[in-house]
């Protein structure tokens, strides 16, 4: 399907991300999704990132982008720009 619909995107999910460093089963799945949407061309999100080790790990192994409390608690839009302005 990732070859089919030219996916542009693809996101790991919070309960791969939410034990890692530690759970060495989940750091392979989310390694090997990294490597493989690479490999295609593809971003790769994580979400639920709650902690600067589950951040180091994904930095570390080539995730593009993160989602979570780490970064930010849900913002109201009329706040949007002024957190992205800080």
């Amino acid at each position: 399907y990732l070859k089919r619909f030219q996916v542009s995107a693809l996101k790991i999910d919070q309960q791969f991300v939410q034990r890692l460093p530690d759970d060495a089963e989940d750091g392979a799945i989310v390694t090997a999704v990294i490597q493989m949407s690479k490999a295609l061309g593809i971003t790769v999100v994580a979400e639920g990132v709650e902690t600067a080790e589950q951040a180091t790990f994904l930095a570390a192994h080539g995730c593009d982008i993160m989602q979570g409390y780490l970064i930010s608690r849900p913002v109201a839009p009329q706040q949007l720009v002024e957190f992205i302005q800080k």
